[in-house]
């Protein structure tokens, strides 16, 4: 299951990352304060939000959904209008891919070896198979896809979420999560590989792959936003428990996945029959 909410990410690179959350850290000043203990009631609701730097995450709310307003969405909805389906399928896995090497440090760092297992297979099927990764032909052929990154990495570790979080241009997170993100950037070979002025080609491709995993992501949820938007009395607190109730889900999967082999690629002997 892919997350409901939409954020930019995957556009930056380390540098972008470190600036943004050298603002975010500027901004934690504006915290919201904590209801006294006469009223358990608002005590109880403020500790369940576990937002206490909500006045702040507002502010840059405000600032991500402007940015959005005038940029990202009439970027998604051109492309959307441009881009054929089948097109943007095949984009969507081929950057979905691209991004399996990181997938697999992830399960392998879990210690899920199945899911390690599934993530190998599928970037061999499917940038054989499936055309660098245009068709995902792994699924069908019973390598189905899952979650797996930093932040949830550390969750399995134990490292606890922290509060909430509306990082500026990145969208909502928590601590563990904006680590995992900077982990994850880390991880990316595309991140080390191919620097330098003689390799500008190969610069411009991975802004170019950033720049399309902005786009895939923004325009796959353009319905799903736009009707929060409409209905929501608040759009920013449903973002808010939207967000927490996938990552928490994401979690729970990965916790109860206990399968503890890897896929049988080879035919084995029938087994014997018991006596």
């Amino acid at each position: 299951m892919r997350p409901v909410l939409f954020h930019c990410r995957s556009f930056f690179g380390p540098a972008s990352f470190l600036a943004l959350l050298i603002v975010a850290g500027i901004g934690l000043a504006g915290c919201a304060t904590a209801p006294p203990a006469s009223d358990p009631d608002a005590l109880a609701d403020y500790r369940q939000t576990n937002d206490p730097l909500e006045p702040t995450n507002r502010v840059f709310y405000a600032i991500n959904n402007g940015l959005d307003t005038v940029i990202l969405r009439p970027a998604a909805l051109a492309y959307r209008y441009v881009v054929p389906g089948a097109v943007r399928t095949g984009l969507h896995n081929v950057l979905a891919n691209i991004g399996l090497p990181v997938q697999f440090a992830n399960d392998a760092l879990e210690g899920k070896p199945r899911r390690a297992g599934d993530t190998t297979m599928r970037f061999l099927i499917n940038t054989t198979a499936g055309g660098l990764g245009i068709f995902d032909v792994a699924t069908k052929w019973g390598y189905p896809d899952h979650d797996a990154d930093f932040g949830m990495t550390m969750a399995l570790w134990g490292v606890p979420e922290g509060p909430f979080l509306f990082l500026p241009v990145l969208g909502p997170s928590d601590p563990r999560d904006a680590a995992g993100f900077g982990a994850g950037i880390a991880l990316d070979p595309f991140t080390w590989v191919g620097t330098g002025p003689a390799l500008a080609g190969w610069s411009a491709f991975k802004y170019s792959r950033q720049a399309l995993n902005a786009l895939d992501a923004r325009e796959r949820v353009l319905d799903s936003l736009d009707q929060i938007k409409k209905t929501a009395l608040d759009p920013y607190a449903t973002f808010r428990s939207l967000y927490r109730q996938h990552r928490h889900a994401q979690i729970e999967e990965l916790r109860n996945d206990n399968r503890a082999t890897i896929p049988v690629w080879f035919p084995q002997p029938a087994d014997t029959p018991a006596k």
